[in-house]
């Protein structure tokens, strides 16, 4: 019999390598929708952006590591329906694969705006091909406008300004990465990023002006009209959930249970998945290279268990994801966003170096780093493994966090 992993980035071919690690010598067929070999994401827009990594870093595995695992593997190939019944994999080619499990691993697409299909100048960064052309881009041109001022949309603006390139970057918020920041700590993001240039404009929306199919500025919300003929989106993922049969939920990526399973035999992993954190007690979705690799794993293992009539263990993982900009190493764990307490530490007064303990509902649940050593680091994710109410790991935090005077 077959086990299927859909999808051939990070999460599918860690499920691929678990799978074998735990003891599956049957076929194993592994299916990208790229024509690439399976490459790491993560890197696009850092290191790859600025020119430091060329393609080949970039590689997941290298060819003799992808033969050790005797993979049957499938690129350029889409799959475009699941019937969960007899777990049968239709692909784009008319190909029906029978298996006896079927990992989901399919990621996400960049979101875009209306108006920008097919037009000239606009970008968005999510595949190697999208990297290529946006890397490409960075060496000629004199400014681009960021839509989008999350996690991607400040990182790409820190390595177009370290390249020499004017930037303009427009969120819907003020504030850079707030909803994951908190306002406090985003706010001190935003004056470092104005300190290496960066124009930084607020804006409910973002319409296009082109002339010949190519583009030539951008108006905002408040009749501000911005020249430019390069533009990054950098407005969030949508999971690939379509092919996926219409009576599941996949309203925000594909709902699992707390062992990752979505119906019997079908398991899901990575930026795809919405899964109950046992833990948290409720649905959430990660979309984090840390987490598709803890993922894949528990995914792969408790496929293998329930195929052999074994217990399964739930997967509960810390959340985990780092953020380089300038000299800044941004980590958190937790849950971060839409904090309803914060509280935060500013260390030092040269590079900043910061920590914050996010809280929702009375309980402490997150906690936010920023150039921070990794014993110091270690020791604040202690305070959040699990839901702490909040005066008790605030204490915990402010006595971590505050200096202990030295002998003298």
């Amino acid at each position: 019999m077959r086990i299927a992993v859909v999808g051939a980035s990070a999460a599918g071919v860690a499920a691929a390598e678990a799978l074998r690690r735990f003891g599956w010598d049957g076929e194993l067929t592994l299916i990208g929708a790229e024509s690439h070999v399976p490459y790491d994401r993560l890197p696009l827009s850092k290191r790859f952006l600025s020119g430091a990594w060329t393609q080949e870093r970039l590689r997941l595995r290298d060819a003799e590591q992808l033969d050790r695992l005797g993979l049957d593997l499938r690129l350029a190939t889409l799959a475009t329906a699941l019937d969960p019944t007899d777990r049968t994999l239709t692909l784009h080619t008319g190909e029906r694969l029978r298996c006896a499990g079927v990992i989901v691993a399919t990621g996400g697409r960049a979101r875009t705006l209306p108006g920008a299909e097919g037009l000239t100048g606009v970008h968005t960064l999510r595949t190697l091909d999208d990297a290529h052309a946006l890397r490409t881009l960075l060496r000629a041109a004199e400014h681009l406008g960021i839509v989008g001022n999350g996690v991607l949309g400040t990182e790409a603006a820190a390595v177009a300004r370290e390249l020499g390139v004017e930037v303009t970057l427009i969120g819907r918020t003020p504030l850079p990465m707030s909803r994951l920041l908190g306002d406090e700590a985003a706010a001190l993001l935003a004056r470092y990023h104005r300190t290496h240039g960066v124009r930084q404009l607020a804006s409910k929306s973002a319409e296009f002006d082109s002339a010949r199919g190519r583009l030539t500025g951008l108006r905002l919300d408040d009749g501000t009209r911005l020249a430019t003929d390069s533009v990054l989106l950098a407005v969030g993922a949508r999971p690939n959930t379509e092919w996926l049969p219409g009576s599941w939920d996949t309203s925000d990526g594909l709902l699992c249970d707390e062992y990752c399973a979505a119906a019997p035999g079908i398991y899901a992993a990575g930026d795809v998945a919405r899964w109950h954190h046992p833990v948290h007690g409720r649905a959430i979705r990660v979309e984090h290279r840390t987490n598709a690799t803890e993922q894949a794993l528990a995914a792969a293992r408790n496929l293998l268990a329930e195929l052999r009539g074994q217990p399964r263990q739930p997967f509960s993982p810390v959340p985990y994801f780092w953020s380089d900009q300038y000299d800044l190493k941004i980590q958190g764990y937790g849950l971060l966003a839409d904090p309803d307490s914060v509280e935060l530490a500013v260390q030092g007064d040269g590079s900043p170096r910061l920590a914050a303990l996010h809280g929702r509902a009375g309980l402490a649940t997150g906690v936010l780093a920023v150039n921070l050593p990794p014993r110091q680091l270690r020791d604040l994710r202690s305070l959040i493994v699990t839901p702490t109410p909040w005066r008790q790991a605030r204490a915990r935090f402010l006595d971590a966090v505050t200096p202990t005077d030295g002998p003298g």
